[in-house]
């Protein structure tokens, strides 16, 4: 990747980058869906703890299986170096319906600047709670006073997706968007020393995605300190999670692996992000 100063991401663009796709370090679902060490041959099943089976089971009883509901909520300060740059936040925002499915709706939000460049990011996902497929993927971004709005269209039951209006492309099995992975990553157990493999961002010419566990430490942040579990994603892509950047992720190493902490080199310096604040579901603050 060239190292010239015009062809780096904006270090907000960055950070949105971070908080939509942050995430792409696990599997789990339903318990057709099996994750895989690159390291051995032994297959690693679905925890207990997570969602449950959604062919047989009441939604109420899938959505109350999760790590996460409905008015959580987790604020991010983010830095180049030592300096603030801008702020961030991923939320449950409730139920909505989409063709037919009661889908989780959840979102991100993006805002700061930095180099005399404001940036504003949204990104909206919307996934079924019983198979834990993606549904919707909507990304509204606002930089140097222009609009770029993208949504995305997901249908498992037919293996395809749209974007806009263009013509639909097919995807993979069990579809996850950015946004949707992260939640997904949060209920599956990380052994360390492991590396995983996943194929199941939308975009198939993503895929794999893998996802090197690194160790266990003890982690401050604004929000309080934490035991942590590192982990350290690769995709397909330059930038942020490219295995040059050495990206690193702080997850709580409890049963709700919240981000806690993001650090990645990247050319025009150290980008991080600190959990602020912890809204649990029902407002209760951890």
């Amino acid at each position: 990747m060239s190292t010239r100063p015009t062809t780096h991401r904006h270090p907000l663009r960055a950070l949105a980058a971070a908080l939509a796709v942050v995430l792409a370090a696990g599997v789990l679902a339903p318990a057709a869906l099996r994750a895989q060490p690159l390291v051995a041959s032994a297959v690693v099943a679905a925890p207990v703890h997570g969602p449950v089976r959604g062919d047989v089971a009441p939604l109420a009883d899938v959505l109350a299986a999760l790590p996460f509901g409905v008015g959580e909520r987790l604020e991010y300060d983010a830095k180049v170096g030592p300096l603030r740059v801008g702020r961030g936040s991923m939320e449950i925002v409730g139920m909505d319906p989409v063709r037919g499915h009661e889908a989780v709706h959840i979102a991100f939000r993006v805002s700061g600047g930095a180099l005399g460049i404001h940036v504003e990011d949204a990104m909206d996902s919307w996934v079924d709670p019983k198979t834990f497929n993606s549904l919707r993927f909507v990304r509204q971004l606002k930089e140097k006073g222009k609009h770029r709005d993208r949504t995305f269209e997901i249908y498992p039951e037919r293996g395809v997706y749209r974007q806009d209006a263009e013509e639909e492309q097919p995807t993979v099995a069990r579809p996850l968007d950015d946004g949707a992975f992260f939640y997904f990553v949060r209920t599956v157990p990380l052994v360390v020393g492991e590396v995983y493999e996943f194929d199941r961002y939308f975009r198939p010419d993503r895929n794999p995605v893998r996802v090197r566990v690194l160790r266990r430490e003890r982690v401050k942040v604004p929000a309080g300190e934490f035991d942590a579990i590192v982990i350290q994603p690769v995709i397909k892509t330059k930038g942020l999670f490219a295995e040059s950047a050495r990206t690193e992720l702080w997850l709580s190493d409890d049963d709700r692996r919240i981000l806690l902490k993001m650090v990645a080199q990247l050319p025009f310096g150290s980008l991080s992000l600190h959990l602020k604040r912890a809204t649990e579901a029902g407002g209760a603050t951890p």
